[in-house]
């Protein structure tokens, strides 16, 4: 028998959501918090997997089970605060998860003609993984309460013209207090961090060491956070915050210098070199290199005689 496959359900609009979820309809269509204590579903109703065509926001304490995004898995125990863009996967799997704590909704309508639709990009982590969740401490966790607070009582109010701009407003200070904390959450949890700098070392020797790079040619910094076992912006953020270098110049600068290496100890031409490291055309190497030495590799090898 055909294994059953589960399609996504996809959540277009916040009153959609409530629905499903035994809430009240919204107060505002575009945006909406949520206590999470409130909810009255039976999960065996809720669709198996699901995508929100919408923001979300979600700080979650003292919650048991396991919630699934992606292909992973997060467990809640110690709570986190979650960011997940629009048309992100995400499901519940365990019947025994329980839900507190509160979860702000953004329609990407509701900040469609402000600086924020346009800025909201650079926020990383609304890229990253569960697992990558934003750990506060008790100071900061007031702060994230108060400013939720502050939207919950916006939206209560009767709405005027300045409520969309109150509103937005308090949004881009929660996620601008969440980019200091999880700058700091790169430092404080310096284990982990490290552990992440010190596998990423390790990937790099074994890939010269095996010249891997023959037959898969240059490394990405997907190929990495694959190998690392987080996302892409996550490992990207965690490099800047650390060494002053995002994802794909960390990739560049290990590249160049393996290429100083060959180049000042070996005879290969530079093709053969370029080749060696994962480049498909020699020029890209060319043009890469001189940019990061003001040499061309030619020059740079000269240098040593």
């Amino acid at each position: 028998m055909k294994k059953e496959e589960h399609i996504p359900h996809l959540f277009n609009s916040i009153s959609e959501l409530h629905r499903m979820l035994g809430l009240p309809k919204p107060l505002h269509p575009l945006v909406s918090l949520v206590d999470n204590t409130q909810l009255a579903v039976n999960k065996g109703e809720l669709p198996h997997s699901f995508l929100l065509n919408f923001y979300k926001i979600s700080y979650k304490t003292g919650l048991s089970g396991k919630i699934r995004y992606g292909q992973n898995y997060y467990d809640f125990d110690e709570g986190g605060l979650v960011f997940t863009s629009p048309k992100q996967l995400l499901a519940v799997n365990d019947d025994e998860t329980e839900y507190r704590g509160q979860t702000l909704l953004i329609h990407p309508d509701f900040i469609r003609n402000h600086s924020l639709c346009k800025n909201i990009t650079k926020y990383g982590f609304f890229s990253y993984a569960a697992n990558e969740a934003l750990h506060l401490s008790d100071k900061e966790r007031n702060i994230i309460n108060g400013i939720f607070e502050n939207i919950n009582d916006e939206i209560q109010s009767n709405i005027d013209d300045f409520s969309q701009d109150v509103i937005i407003s308090q949004i881009e200070l929660l996620l601008n207090y969440s980019n200091r904390f999880y700058k700091r959450q790169f430092i404080t949890r310096k284990a982990v961090s490290n552990d992440i700098l010190a596998k990423l070392e390790d990937l790099w020797l074994a890939h010269f060491e095996q010249k891997t790079a023959l037959t898969m040619g240059l490394p990405t910094v997907q190929y990495l956070a694959d190998q690392l076992n987080v996302s892409p912006r996550y490992l990207s953020d965690m490099l800047r915050s650390l060494t002053g270098e995002n994802a794909q110049q960390h990739i560049h600068n290990k590249l160049i210098e393996k290429a100083k290496e060959i180049l000042s100890i070996s005879n290969l031409s530079v093709a053969e070199v370029a080749y060696q490291l994962g480049f498909e055309h020699p020029q890209s190497f060319n043009k890469l290199f001189k940019s990061k030495t003001s040499y061309s590799p030619l020059a740079y090898r000269q240098s040593f005689n």
